[in-house]
C-alpha cells in the first residue's frame, strides 16, 4: 500500500521485481564455488584443458537486469585452445583440432578434424555428476549449455563452455556452442559495458526500466519478449541521444510508446556477431504492439489522474497494467 506513486512504484520494484540483494548474494558466493569446483576437474587427457581465466559471467544476472525469480544464472567456463584454428561461415564457425591437442582430439567429429561443440557439452554433463553439491546436469533444450541443478538454492546454472579467439587484428572474443554441433561468435564484455555506460549517462536507472519491462512482458497478456532483444530495444531507445525525466513512471509510459512501433523492426545485435536478434513473428509483433499501444494509453490516463489530484485512479490504471501485484493506493 502507498499513499503516491513514486512511493508506489519503488515498493513495487523492491517487492516484486528486482531480485532480492539477499538471494544475489548468496548466488554469487555459489557460483564462486561452483568455478572452484570445476577448477578441481581432472587434468586426465579426457576432460578438456581449461583456461587459465577459467570463467566469465554473462546474461541478465552478471548485467544485473534479472527479475524475480532468481531462477537461472548464466556461466562461460573457457577451455584452453590447444593451438586449435577457426574458419567462420556465413552459417558458423568450425573450430579444427590439430593432432597435439590432446584432450579435444576424442570430441572431433567422426572422420574430421572438426571440433564437435555437442561432443565437448557432453563432456562436462558428465564430469558435472561428480560435483557433490549439485542435484542434476541436462543438456540444455537448445543444445547450447549444460543445465545444472543445485541441492540447496531454488536457481539452476547455465553452463557454457567456450574459447577465446582473436580476429587477427588485435582484438579477442569467445566461441561458444550454436546448438547444431558447431560454434558462434559473441563477447559478453561488450554488452555489460555497453549497459554499463548507457545506465550511468541518464537520471533514472535504466536497470529498473529494463526490470520493468521484463515483469511486463513475461505477464500472460501477450506473446513474451526474449530478454536479451529486450533489452537492447530498451538501451537503443536511451542511447539514441535521448535524455530521461526522472520519474519511472513517465519513462514507463514513453517506452511503451517506442515499443508499440519499434517491435515491428529488426533489430541488430550491437556486438555485431548475430545480426537480427528481434525473433519473434509477425503475428507475435503485431499482438505485442497493440498491448503496447494498450498501456501506453493507461499510462496517459493515469498521469492525466494525477496530475487532477485523483490517486486513487491514477493507481487503478497502473494496476491495470502491471496486474494485482502493483500496490493499492491508502
Amino acid at each position: 500500500m502507498a499513499t503516491n506513486i513514486n512511493d508506489a512504484f519503488e515498493g513495487f520494484l523492491a517487492d516484486k521485481v528486482r531480485t532480492l540483494k539477499s538471494r544475489s548474494d548468496i548466488a554469487k558466493s555459489s557460483k564462486d564455488n561452483l568455478v572452484k569446483e570445476i577448477a578441481k576437474f581432472p587434468d586426465d587427457g579426457i576432460f578438456p584443458t581449461l583456461h587459465p581465466s577459467l570463467s566469465i559471467d554473462y546474461g541478465s544476472f552478471s548485467r544485473k537486469t534479472k527479475i524475480q525469480p532468481l531462477d537461472d544464472i548464466d556461466l562461460m567456463i573457457i577451455l584452453h585452445g590447444q593451438s586449435c584454428t577457426y574458419l567462420t561461415y556465413a552459417d558458423r564457425t568450425e573450430i579444427t583440432v590439430h593432432d597435439n591437442a590432446a584432450s579435444l582430439k576424442s570430441m572431433r567429429n567422426d572422420y574430421s578434424e572438426i571440433l564437435n561443440s555437442r561432443k565437448v557439452i557432453n563432456k562436462f554433463k558428465d564430469y558435472l555428476w561428480n560435483v557433490s553439491s549439485y542435484e542434476k546436469a541436462d543438456i540444455k533444450r537448445n543444445q547450447e549449455a549444460v543445465t545444472l541443478n543445485l541441492k540447496s538454492y531454488e536457481w539452476v546454472y547455465d553452463i557454457v563452455p567456450c574459447f577465446v579467439a582473436n580476429d587477427g587484428y588485435g582484438s579477442d572474443f569467445y566461441l561458444i556452442p550454436d546448438g547444431n554441433g558447431n560454434w558462434k561468435k559473441t563477447d559478453p564484455r561488450i554488452d555489460k559495458n555497453r549497459t554499463v555506460t548507457i545506465n550511468a549517462a541518464q537520471k533514472i536507472s535504466v536497470l529498473d526500466v529494463i526490470r520493468l519491462f521484463k515483469y511486463w512482458t513475461n505477464r500472460p497478456t501477450m506473446p513474451t519478449m526474449k530478454s536479451y532483444f529486450l533489452e537492447n530495444l530498451i538501451l537503443n531507445y536511451y542511447n539514441s541521444g535521448k535524455t530521461s525525466d526522472q520519474f519511472i513512471d513517465l519513462e514507463f509510459r514513453d517506452l511503451l510508446n517506442f515499443i508499440s512501433t519499434q517491435v515491428h523492426y529488426d533489430l541488430n545485435d550491437p556486438k555485431g556477431f548475430q545480426g537480427n536478434i528481434n525473433h519473434l513473428t509477425y503475428d507475435e509483433r503485431s499482438k505485442i504492439s497493440a498491448k503496447a499501444q494498450e498501456d501506453y494509453q493507461k499510462a496517459v490516463d493515469a498521469r492525466s489522474f494525477e496530475s487532477a489530484g485523483k490517486t486513487s485512479d491514477c493507481f487503478r490504471k497502473w494496476g491495470e497494467i502491471f496486474g494485482s501485484d502493483f500496490p493499492i493506493y491508502s
